[in-house]
């Protein structure tokens, strides 16, 4: 990261996971890998290697439409990838889960990672905001999975000297972001950009250093930044799978591609809600509803139990709302294809022909 930025990114393992570890303020000790990489041992077996292709191609074949709000589906060509190095790191003769958190191998892959975040949501690279110190925070939530409301067009904190906050973990990277209208992003990946366990944040360096006398070691956004995310170990495996996503939403385009993505496949699943004539119908205000998170309810309640299980029989699964709403609930992030979203609207058309 660059010494002259005013934005700092931090990948972090969320809190909760360190309730048995109390890293010391000055435990600067390095593992470092050898400089040479190792060769990687094969050891070939033609009958293996097709029966392992086969094996490959029947579970791509038998994979679901998976739903659910999170942890959420990632990218098929994202996992391939990752299976395919799973064994050797790009040579390394180690796995990403086995390497050092220090070692070059893996601060390559954390730079890079964060590296294609700043190109997709074009983090800005130095810009400077004097705070009044009796500032206040506006504190919003980008994206409401439960309920499906979406903000699209952020707040202005009415404090001229007020700081906007924003919890975007459920709409992270499906849409571009003007990142220096907030002081602070944060974003669990487990919805859009990786498996559970990485947390990200994206906070302006004058708010950085502001932490209370009796602040826990491991909330002090400072001890992150200055050790580059690495103060303690971090969720290795994580950030790179969140790495190979950023990389893949780089290549589709970018955000505004993506967004294009995500705003058709929601239209297609709205539309169809509400052609229904009331068979299906979705609670949400249609000026706020979200792209990601889809709740619809029948008109016939005593049905869901049926369409959730047929549903499923059809390779579609996690349909059923949060128990605190019920109903149906479709979570269509960014790696949620198309057809996905195509075969679970044939498949309400169908449902609602035979129950009507």
């Amino acid at each position: 990261m660059a010494t002259t930025s005013n934005t700092h990114l931090l990948l972090k393992i969320p809190l909760s996971h360190h309730h048995n570890h109390q890293p010391h303020r000055h435990n600067r000790r390095h593992l470092l890998l050898p400089t040479t990489p190792h060769k990687p041992i094969s050891i070939t077996c033609s009958a293996t290697q097709l029966q392992d292709r086969a094996a490959a191609a029947s579970s791509i074949t038998d994979r679901v439409f998976n739903f659910a709000a999170g942890p959420a589906v990632l990218p098929e060509n994202v996992l391939l990838k990752a299976q395919s190095e799973l064994l050797n790191w790009h040579g390394s003769g180690m796995s990403v889960m086995e390497m050092s958190h220090r070692g070059k191998e893996f601060t390559s892959i954390i730079e890079k990672a964060e590296a294609d975040l700043r190109a997709l949501l074009t983090i800005p690279d130095d810009y400077a905001v004097n705070q009044d110190p009796h500032a206040r925070y506006l504190h919003i939530c980008a994206n409401e999975t439960i309920y499906g409301v979406e903000f699209k067009d952020y707040p202005v904190p009415k404090n001229k000297d007020g700081i906007l906050v924003a919890d975007m973990s459920s709409n992270f990277c499906s849409k571009p972001v003007d990142v220096s209208k907030f002081g602070v992003v944060y974003a669990g990946a487990q919805k859009n950009v990786g498996p559970s366990g990485v947390t990200i944040v994206i906070i302006r360096k004058d708010l950085i250093g502001k932490a209370q006398d009796i602040t826990p070691v491991m909330l002090d956004y400072k001890i992150h930044a200055e050790n580059k995310s690495l103060y303690n170990t971090p969720p290795c495996f994580g950030i790179y799978m969140c790495g190979l996503v950023f990389e893949d939403l780089l290549d589709q385009g970018g955000l505004v591609e993506v967004e294009k993505k995500n705003q058709a496949k929601a239209k297609i699943l709205y539309d169809a809600i509400d052609e229904s004539n009331g068979f299906y119908r979705c609670p949400v205000e249609k000026s706020v509803r979200s792209l990601m998170n889809v709740p619809f309810t029948l008109e016939k309640s005593e049905l869901e139990a049926e369409f959730i299980k047929e549903a499923a029989k059809e390779k579609m699964v996690a349909l059923k709302g949060h128990r605190s709403v019920g109903g149906m609930r479709a979570s269509i992030y960014n790696a949620m294809p198309l057809a996905g979203v195509e075969k679970l609207v044939a498949f309400m058309k169908d449902f609602q022909v035979r129950h009507a």
